[in-house]
């Protein structure tokens, strides 16, 4: 009986969520992106990437189906529909999409990753670093793109089941090292070393560092062959931190054909480089990023680091197109380095716009002394990093309108 009142609550919602995905405004929507992807003359776009930050604090969310796996299929589909009601340039593609389940290591690299918690809730954590001593290197195993078929089909099975008439399902079969922060290589090595210690190692231990960050790399661009061989690159593998429309490369689709690396956009980024200089960024990182950036179409480079320094550096991305423009960032010398090469993807100071409270007034100063700065160049406005919304979600969908009041 409860299994029959949760599989009702999550078809409701999904039909909803298909009728947001065949509104014509999600074309509209795309052509937008693709037209500044495409470094086209567009208005700003708006996007907010709501996280778990913002989805604790909203009550819309919050499931209430009691039999897995409908509560998740739930969650997701509230968090869908509350993007939707946001109001900002986010697509709603007309599919739901799911990871196939990937057979790694305890941790991606072999040893597991594991920290230091604190005492209180909410405190900060340490790493607790599994290569304490350069021979600990010997700890890391080589990554194989393994995928568990059996596990992957029945999870699409349960979903079609409950859903697969409403919505199509999307599996993405990309290797875990795929773009995102296993393969930036600085994420996780931060993770395996420490940071600190990292730091120092640019210094002490040049050599076996170099070795290292060497061997992953080679690494990461062999799984991702691998997954080229083995037909797991699909169109639902795009990522650049936005919304994945260009001129250039197919659109982003659920219909499962191979496609090679050179037709996806990729993202990368290096946040725990931010205060390293630019010589030894690149020295110690980006040329080991190259190789792999190489094989995709477009790349989106940056997330929460402060590039402002670095922008020459970047331009030897050869596929580059979407670069952060951080918080910390100095808008106006990026604009001045960026010019309109590449897309500025602002993202504002999380804790200004929502997360200490909502002041239009201040908003709006903020976001026009940006836009002067930016004047005439290729730009989104991405808010993230929300850790909280003081409990008053409904503020993101004003943020929006505030934002476009001056943008407009």
């Amino acid at each position: 009986m409860m299994h029959k009142k949760d599989r009702t609550i999550v078809r409701d919602l999904a039909k909803q969520y298909a009728e947001i995905a065949a509104d014509p405004i999600q074309d509209e929507r795309r052509e937008l992106w693709r037209r500044l992807n495409s470094l086209e003359a567009t208005r700003p776009l708006v996007l907010v990437r709501a996280g778990g930050g913002v989805w604790k604090e909203t009550p819309a969310v919050q499931p209430t189906c009691e039999t897995p796996p409908y509560r998740g299929y739930e969650a997701l589909l509230r968090q869908k529909l509350y993007q939707d009601f946001i109001g900002d340039d986010h697509v709603s593609e007309p599919w739901i999409q799911v990871n196939a389940v990937r057979v790694t290591p305890p941790g991606p690299w072999g040893p597991p990753y594991t920290y230091i918690h604190p005492e209180e809730a909410g405190g900060a954590w340490q790493f607790d670093p599994a290569l304490r001593e350069l021979e600990d290197v010997d700890k890391l195993v080589a990554p194989k793109h393994v995928i568990d078929e059996d596990e992957t089909a029945q999870q699409r099975a349960r979903l079609e089941d409950a859903i697969g008439d409403i919505l199509p399902i999307c599996v993405s079969r990309a290797p875990l090292w795929d773009n995102n922060w296993h393969s930036d290589i600085i994420t996780d090595l931060t993770r395996l070393r420490g940071l600190t210690q990292l730091m120092w190692d640019m210094v002490d231990n040049p050599e076996w560092l170099h070795s290292v960050i060497a061997w992953m790399s080679g690494h990461i661009q062999r799984v991702h062959a691998e997954a080229e061989e083995a037909g797991d690159w699909h169109l639902c593998d795009h990522q650049n931190q936005a919304v994945s429309y260009s001129r250039e490369l197919p659109d982003p689709s659920p219909n499962g054909e191979a496609v090679t690396r050179n037709q996806l956009w990729t993202f990368c980024a290096a946040q725990e480089m931010e205060t390293v200089s630019p010589a030894m960024h690149e020295e110690f990182l980006l040329n080991y990023q190259l190789p792999m950036l190489r094989e995709f179409g477009l790349v989106a480079y940056g997330c929460c680091d402060n590039l402002t320094n670095k922008i020459d550096m970047l331009r030897k991305i050869p596929n580059l197109r979407r670069i952060a423009v951080t918080l910390a960032a100095d808008i106006a010398r990026c604009s001045e380095q960026i010019q309109t090469d590449y897309v500025m993807s602002w993202r504002p100071n999380p804790a200004q716009m929502i997360c200490c409270g909502f002041d239009a007034d201040l908003i709006r100063r903020v976001v026009r002394e940006a836009m002067d700065a930016m004047r005439g160049r290729a730009v989104d406005i991405t808010l993230k990093e929300i850790e909280t919304v003081c409990g008053r979600p409904g503020d993101l969908r004003e943020w929006v309108n505030v934002v476009r009041s001056v943008t407009s």
